[in-house]
């Protein structure tokens, strides 16, 4: 009796491994495996990395991240914080959570391309024509009601951005131009578009301010409402919300929507999607615009909530496009990956910012930090492969070892009879 039950568990054992590695059951394991320890696992690496670096250069990585970490404010989630240590780590997490917000955005902008299979490596224009539109007009129609007038600088800002980036996808709909070219050489348009808008006797210099190549001041009823920290001390505006609930359109937009599929589906095969019947031009098209309205609307909330004016340096030396790319690239371009991934990037983004490292830390060694990490997360977004192969060659060890005992066992019996 013992002998046919283990012949029964070794033929169970047999079809649950020729199951594991059926097609199907593949596919459903590496993308429940990537969507999560993947980014996990990259993260992890590139602090490593990070450390390592800081180490060789003679200064100390733990007390390095140490001073990033508390420069994030994530220490006011410690209920043993009090004191005047939680009030600076409170300023610190309203500063994290402003620069999560674009983050967010900027992100989705790149990651809804890529779902369709495009590159949009023109984050950064987008985002810089969209605040060129919303410091125009937050700083005008001061009359306006203040609720209409923010509405109305955020729309604007983002049918500038979608108007931008369409641009690239009619190029690629209709001549089949590479949209990374495309959005490159419209990167530095756009760029130098706003240094000659804002520069000495620019068509939108501050008037006011005749030596100053700035633009003018946004109105007090197109600032975005503070509901943590204080205003004059730059607090926490509303302009997370808004964020994050896009964040929540973009989720509905690629799973339950019929545009949502038809990119997912020219995203896997616009061959494939053409015969299906799918409009490949005209999607390339529509998903520009959405994600050039994702930048613009990212650049709006910060002209509104932060910056209330924007210098000709600030356009010149932003890099918020291109780490929309790491975000999107770390989020595995889904709605919730984004959201944490931006939330990792605007902690570094704060935690290593002059007024937050410790003084006897090289200040310029941190603040190279995360390009560093960002360097890292992008070289090794392609870890998955190797992880799961690693995996999978580990399961396979693992049922060749489950099985072996039996199969000697067997072998016994049968020698034995």
């Amino acid at each position: 009796m013992s002998q046919l039950e283990d012949e029964l568990n070794a033929e169970a054992t047999e079809s649950e491994g020729a199951a594991a590695r059926s097609p199907a059951a593949l596919t459903a394991f590496r993308r429940g495996l990537s969507g999560v320890t993947v980014p996990i696992l990259t993260t992890v690496i590139a602090f490593i990395a990070g450390g390592l670096i800081v180490l060789a250069t003679g200064h100390n990585p733990l007390s390095t991240y140490s001073s990033i970490f508390n420069g994030t404010g994530f220490n006011w989630l410690f209920p043993w914080v009090g004191g005047a240590a939680r009030a600076t780590a409170a300023g610190n997490l309203q500063q994290t959570l402003i620069q999560t917000t674009a983050l967010i955005l900027v992100g989705l902008a790149v990651a809804f391309a890529f779902r369709a299979g495009m590159f949009n490596i023109g984050g950064q224009g987008q985002y810089t024509v969209g605040a060129i539109v919303a410091v125009w007009v937050g700083s005008s129609f001061a009359g306006m009601p203040a609720v209409l007038h923010i509405a109305f600088a955020i729309v604007a800002a983002g049918l500038a951005g979608a108007a931008w980036a369409g641009i690239a996808g009619v190029l690629k709909a209709l001549t089949g131009a590479n949209e990374v070219i495309s959005t490159i050489m419209l990167n530095w348009i756009a760029i130098w578009l706003g240094v000659y808008c804002f520069q000495l006797g620019g068509p939108l210099q501050n008037p006011s301010m005749p030596s100053t190549p700035v633009s003018s001041n946004v109105v007090a009823g197109a600032k975005l409402p503070v509901f943590w920290g204080s205003a004059a001390l730059q607090g926490l505006d509303v302009g997370i919300f808004i964020a994050l609930a896009l964040a929540v359109v973009f989720a509905l937009l690629i799973k339950r929507t019929r545009l949502g599929y038809e990119a997912r589906t020219v995203g896997f095969n616009p061959e494939a999607a053409r015969y299906a019947g799918i409009n490949v031009g005209r999607t390339w098209i529509r998903v520009m615009l959405i994600c050039g309205a994702f930048a613009g609307v990212a650049a709006s909330l910060d002209i509104l909530g932060w910056k209330f004016s924007l210098f000709t340096n600030d356009i010149q030396t932003s890099q918020i496009g291109f780490y929309g790319i790491a975000v999107a690239l770390l989020g595995r371009n889904t709605a919730g990956g984004t959201v944490a991934a931006a939330l990792l990037f605007g902690g570094l983004l704060t935690g290593t910012s002059d007024r937050n490292i410790n003084l006897s830390i090289d200040p310029t060694l941190v603040q190279y930090l995360t390009f560093m990490i960002e360097g890292i997360i992008v070289l090794l977004v392609s870890t998955d492969v190797i992880t799961l192969r690693l995996l999978k060659g580990g399961q396979r060890i693992g049922v060749a070892l489950g099985r072996r005992p039996r199969d000697v066992a067997g072998a016994g019996r049968g020698g034995g009879s």
